[in-house]
């Protein structure tokens, strides 16, 4: 740990809340999430980046959304995640015929041996702790939406009876580009449920010659568990106990506001080519993830810096390009990268 809680605990946190034990708490976390990325990259080779995305995503108790080509080893990171983090794991590959039941879980009759009949209900794939919706975007909305329920209220409804998920519970998607072929848009309001969205790329040359050799030969490295599904819970509550300065707390709102057209914050770029912006929804997101990314790197707070590397993942699918604005080829992610630059500048000149 290379920071002390004490220089940024004005305002959210009262320094009296800062104990030794708190400190110790965080130290000890972030030794055990060390050991579980090194654990990850047995398996998933280079693309640090990815991994601490999706962690960050895990340790918020939230959902992330895996967006790259086939091929890039997005299934291979998730079904490695639920080894390293102990959860119990399902996989559900979306196709153009899916249907909500094959998901949720349905109802069936049954014939006792007196007779006898009744209703019994048999769970789905989502009922387990990490849920793998591999190419969730090749399915149609009707069945994209059956997840909708389960990702915000941890439960879903079957027949008019609610039925609890197992905690912790989170779905971590793959997502094709849309210009592929045979492909739908995910609808916006389950887009925001996405924690964060993580953008896999094409490995370098050296991280893909590392691939190369370690996954065909004899032998394939295998990852073990680091985390059980209790310690993970635990983990998720220490996280929201982790200190956030006043700087930090302005910074996010500074952020999320002006990126949202027509607020007086909002600037002239955003203005005219963003047709909505991010919700409250975005700035909850940013407050959670810029601890992780300190814990993951080591330290005990936050800092301004974490919410402009996050800025990214958590905005960019929580925002849409207005018609003119994709006719002149223009990217959120170029917007989002010039907001975030300009208020850095701001307030490393104030």
């Amino acid at each position: 740990m290379t920071e002390t809680a004490t220089t940024t605990t004005t305002g959210l946190v009262p320094d009296d809340l800062v104990t030794e034990d708190l400190v110790t708490e965080i130290e000890a976390l972030g030794a055990k999430l060390s050991e579980a990325k090194s654990s990850i990259t047995r398996r998933f080779i280079g693309q640090e980046t990815v991994v601490d995305l999706v962690l960050s995503a895990m340790l918020c108790g939230g959902h992330a959304l895996l967006l790259g080509l086939p091929g890039l080893g997005k299934t291979r990171l998730v079904d490695t995640l639920s080894t390293v983090m102990g959860l119990k794991g399902a996989r559900v590959q979306f196709t153009p015929d899916l249907m909500p039941a094959d998901i949720l879980g349905s109802e069936v009759l049954e014939t006792a041996a007196d007779g006898s009949r009744a209703f019994r209900f048999i769970e789905g794939p989502v009922f387990c702790q990490l849920l793998l919706a591999d190419e969730i975007n090749r399915a149609s909305p009707r069945t994209q939406s059956a997840l909708l329920q389960a990702m915000q209220e941890k439960s879903v409804t079957i027949a008019g009876q609610p039925h609890d998920l197992e905690a912790p519970f989170h779905v971590l998607a793959t997502q094709n580009p849309l210009e592929q072929e045979g492909t739908y848009p995910l609808p916006e309001a389950q887009l925001d449920r996405f924690l964060v969205q993580v953008d896999v790329a094409y490995p370098d040359r050296d991280t893909e010659r590392d691939i190369l050799i370690a996954t065909t030969g004899a032998m394939e490295e295998e990852a073990h568990a680091v985390f059980t599904a209790e310690e993970l819970i635990k983990a998720q509550a220490l996280l929201r106990k982790m200190p956030v300065g006043e700087q930090v707390v302005e910074m996010i709102l500074d952020l999320v506001r002006a990126c949202r057209p027509h607020e007086p914050e909002a600037t002239p770029a955003i203005n005219a080519s963003v047709a909505w912006g991010p919700g409250p929804r975005a700035a909850q997101a940013l407050m959670l993830t810029i601890r992780a990314r300190a814990l993951l790197d080591g330290r005990l707070a936050p800092s301004p810096e974490d919410v402009i590397a996050m800025a990214k993942p958590v905005l960019i699918h929580r925002m849409a390009l207005t018609f003119a604005a994709r006719a002149r080829g223009e990217d959120l992610a170029s917007i989002i990268d010039t907001v975030a630059a300009t208020l850095s500048e701001n307030r490393s000149a104030a």
